[in-house]
Parts: C-alpha cells; sequence; structure tokens
C-alpha cells in the first residue's frame, strides 16, 4: 500500500478527519437545491432595470421549482440544474402610474446555454402607449438584466460546490493559496534533478531538448481544451488544489506547486502555448510547451512540442505527461483509449 507522497494519488493512504474516500474517488453527491433557492432570492431581491422612462425592479421570486446537484464521480465533477422561476416586477413611470408583471423562465438546466433560456414578460393593464414602451424595455434591458444574474447563478453554483467535492488533505492552507503537499511528481521516482552543463558568473546554462507526443482522446477538440482549461476539470484529473488564470500572461500552478508557468496563447479548441517547469529545475528556467488540437471524425489529435526540456530529463518529462496528464485525463474523464 503506497505511503503519503508516493504512488499514483488516487491509492494514497493519507491521514485525514474521516479517513474514507480521499479526494471523493467514489460517487459522491450533494443536493445544491436549498443554495440554489437562497441564491434565486439574493440574485432577483430589489434588482434594478436600467430605464430612463421608469423606476423598474424585480421585486422577489415569485415561484421556483426544480433542483439542482453536484457529482462527483472518479474526480469528474458534474453538475444538474433545471429549474422554472417566476420573478415579480413593479416599476413606476415618469407619469407616475404604477406597472407590475412577471418575468418567467421554464427552461433553467445545464443543457442549455445562458443565452438560449427562453424569458418570457409579462404585464398588467398594457393598454396603454406608456405600458407598450415600459414591456419593450423588459424585452430588452430586463431580459438582459435576468440573463446576467442567471449567468452568475451557474458560475457560482459551480464555484460553491467544487470547493466542497474537492476533499481538503491533511496539511491544507488557505484556499487562496496553493497546498504545498507531494504529487504525483514524485521526487524520489521522478529524479528530476536539474544538470548543468556550463556554469558563468551570472547564471547557468542548460543543454536542453525538445520532446514531442501525440495522443488520441474518445472527446471533442472543445472537450479537450476544457480539460486544460477549465480550472474545475483541471482539478479533477490533476487531484489537487488548482491556481488557474485563463488570459494572456495568466500563471496557473499545478500538483501543489510542482508545476507552474503562463499562458502565452490560446486559441479556443486549437491550440494551448504556455511556458512550464518543474519547481526542481533553476528559477529562471522554463520550457515551452505548445498543444496543438485537430479535431477528427471519430477522435482528437493532441501534438505535445516541449521546447527548452534538459537533456537528461526529457525522457522523464515525457514519461510524466504521459502519466499524470493523459492517462489520467483519459480515465478521469472517459477520453479513452483507441485500439487500431
Amino acid at each position: 500500500m503506497a505511503k503519503w507522497g508516493e504512488g499514483d494519488p488516487r491509492w494514497i493512504v493519507e491521514e485525514r478527519p474521516d479517513a474514507t474516500n480521499v479526494n471523493n474517488w467514489h460517487w459522491t453527491e450533494k443536493n445544491a437545491g436549498p443554495w440554489s433557492q437562497d441564491k434565486f432570492k439574493e440574485l432577483f431581491s430589489n434588482l434594478k432595470i436600467n430605464s430612463d422612462i421608469a423606476d423598474i425592479q424585480v421585486v422577489e421570486v415569485e415561484k421556483c421549482e426544480g433542483e439542482a446537484s453536484a457529482n462527483n464521480r472518479k474526480g469528474k465533477l458534474i453538475f444538474f440544474y433545471e429549474w422554472n422561476l417566476h420573478l415579480k416586477w413593479k416599476g413606476t413611470s415618469d407619469s407616475g402610474k404604477k406597472y407590475s408583471g412577471t418575468f418567467k423562465i421554464p427552461n433553467i438546466s445545464e443543457e442549455n446555454e445562458v443565452s438560449e433560456f427562453d424569458i418570457t414578460v409579462s404585464l398588467k393593464d398594457e393598454d396603454d402607449d406608456e405600458a407598450s414602451k415600459i414591456k419593450k424595455i423588459l424585452q430588452t434591458n430586463g431580459v438582459a438584466t435576468v440573463r446576467s444574474q442567471l449567468g452568475r447563478y451557474i458560475t457560482e453554483l459551480k464555484q460553491e460546490f467544487t470547493k466542497g467535492m474537492i476533499l481538503p488533505k491533511k496539511d491544507e492552507i488557505k484556499p487562496d493559496k496553493v497546498v504545498n503537499h507531494s504529487s504525483g511528481f514524485n521526487k524520489t521516482k521522478v529524479n528530476m534533478q536539474p544538470i548543468h552543463s556550463e556554469k558563468k558568473q551570472d547564471g547557468v546554462k542548460l543543454d536542453v531538448t525538445t520532446i514531442k507526443d501525440t495522443q488520441k482522446f474518445q472527446c471533442t477538440a472543445k472537450e479537450f481544451y476544457d480539460a486544460m482549461t477549465r480550472i474545475e476539470m483541471v482539478t479533477a484529473f490533476t487531484h489537487g488544489p488548482v491556481k488557474l488564470d485563463l488570459f494572456k500572461n495568466g500563471r496557473f500552478e499545478l500538483f501543489g506547486g510542482n508545476i507552474s508557468g503562463e499562458f502565452l496563447e490560446f486559441e479556443p479548441g486549437k491550440k494551448i502555448v504556455q511556458t512550464w517547469r518543474y519547481n526542481q529545475w533553476p528559477s529562471w528556467h522554463h520550457s515551452t510547451v505548445t498543444l496543438d488540437i485537430d479535431e477528427k471524425s471519430d477522435h482528437t489529435e493532441v501534438t505535445l512540442t516541449q521546447k527548452g526540456v534538459p537533456c537528461a530529463e526529457a525522457e522523464v518529462t515525457k514519461g510524466n505527461w504521459q502519466r499524470y496528464y493523459w492517462d489520467s485525463m483519459k480515465q478521469t474523464f472517459g477520453f479513452g483509449s483507441f485500439i487500431h
């Protein structure tokens, strides 16, 4: 049985409060329904809608029916939600006349994008020109404001329950810091001590090389790209805390800080370019990783090109990509292996 800091992270025996289901490897589920109902009340209470002819606000959630849950199966986070909302709004025109009505959203679910949610507007006593103008505002500015809040609900749902589904480790520190625990990149097994070929007064020169690898995944190009760039998916296949900022020069830290770098370029579903370094390398040395993503008719082909890898560590680094990235992603997300 593996000791803490050795072997496959899923089979590590560690000291923890509940001593069971490390990293929620087995199927776990959390009911997000009560949290969601409270969140809807928070998002749609006294919500102002921009208008230059009336003071309009969503005042309350009149009806909230449905359910939501967060699930973890072998480190893969899956969110289910299905809601039918009626939101009550009220408004007072510049002339002092009062109006009221509802927004109805019957199809809030993970199967649709926020932009695809069907939102209808009702208005009582719409028998005058002023009422018609207000309804047009509700159908434009009002619907846009409601969509924005629904987007916040989905984002905050995932943020809230992602934290709960990846269980804390023995020495977990504050959430805004990367947990400094041993990872799959084990110092004893990996033996990635940098080899210095030439010492200079102001630095160290390394003998470096380029490694290349091509992998096939049973998924779409978008699914692979998401697995490498969405923090909840990266957290799932690396089995530990992650820091990741997906913008140009945004930083990332994986495997307890053992791997770090910056995003240099990204094209959704096509390419990812990043600096990449192992923490045992000299602090000034980074390699450059390029992932070219090519979707075929029945699979997605990914080509890894990593420039600037210390020569003495090239084979080990390539093996770690295979074990801790490719194999883990295939097992975690069901991307599978192809047999020809």
